[in-house]
């Protein structure tokens, strides 16, 4: 354990309800119910020369998710604000993540929910390696294809990640970057921290429908957002079979950490000529538009 505490770098804060504390030292108690139950949802926020990205759609999916447990927001959507830029400030973050988890709070270990709960409130910071997302981007992604394991209410952003973790594993060993899920139906849901998307023969953009079986990615909704301002790229948010997306001209994941970034193989076998896609530079530029514009206004 000793090792392992010492392994995270020196000089990082975290905040945990109210305070802000050296990371290595910052602790819930041990019978809370995020420890106990995943009885808990979180939120990943990216960090760009030192603004929030998307911040109004990371606030709003978490106060759905706290409804979707019957949890209120621990404080209101411009208290969140302060305190997770503080947390920046304080960390010296230029490029990176903010890391927020709200749980039920701690009490004696019990199936039953209680009543009147007291949350947790906890976020951390942390720089992130631009030029290796640069890198995945320019030069694409391989992923694989695994069964969807997941229970039925993916549309809540619980802690309880222990199927996409063993998958996401299981995809490293195999030599790709991320693993995209399947249904019981041989339909693509999502990636394990990503939204997956193809491109057909057509020119199509393709991605999976909202429903209780995938994440309404905050970075997805920026980049439908970002599709309506052009033409020439028709968008149809329905499912599609890991078949379609062995054939598609092109297929990218979206997601808070990586924006877009380009597939350029699945389960083995090259999209196109294995090569990162028009499409997908395209759709990049109209979203990182986006995402200037907004920080900017």
């Amino acid at each position: 354990m000793s090792n392992h505490r010492r392994s995270f770098p020196s000089g990082r804060i975290a905040y945990v309800n109210g305070r802000y504390l050296p990371h290595a030292g910052a602790c819930v108690h041990i019978e809370d119910r995020g420890l106990q139950f995943a009885d808990s949802v979180y939120e990943v926020c990216a960090v760009l020369d030192g603004h929030l990205i998307d911040e109004q759609g990371h606030t709003e999916r978490l106060g759905r998710s706290l409804n979707a447990l019957q949890m209120e927001m621990p404080m209101r959507p411009a208290a969140l604000g302060i305190v997770m830029r503080e947390l920046i400030r304080r960390n010296r973050l230029r490029n990176g993540l903010v890391y927020l988890q709200v749980t039920r709070g701690a009490y004696r270990r019990d199936h039953v929910i209680p009543g009147n709960p007291e949350l947790s409130v906890m976020m951390t910071a942390r720089s992130m390696n631009v030029a290796a997302v640069e890198k995945r981007r320019s030069e694409g992604i391989a992923v694989v294809t695994l069964p969807d394991l997941r229970w039925g209410r993916c549309d809540i952003k619980t802690t309880g990640l222990l199927p996409n973790t063993l998958a996401k594993s299981e995809a490293r060993k195999r030599g790709a970057f991320e693993a995209w899920l399947v249904d019981s139906d041989f339909m693509i849901t999502e990636g394990t921290s990503a939204n997956a998307w193809i491109v057909t023969g057509d020119g199509v953009l393709v991605t999976r429908n909202l429903s209780h079986n995938i994440l309404a990615g905050v970075t997805r909704a920026g980049v439908l957002t970002a599709l309506k301002s052009v033409t020439g790229l028709p968008v149809e948010q329905r499912p599609f079979s890991v078949d379609e997306a062995l054939t598609a001209k092109e297929a990218f994941i979206t997601s808070a950490s990586g924006g877009v970034i380009p597939v350029v193989s699945i389960d083995g076998k090259p999209l196109g000529d294995g090569k990162p896609g028009a499409v997908a530079r395209k759709v990049h530029e109209l979203y990182s538009r986006l995402t200037a514009a907004t920080v900017a206004a």
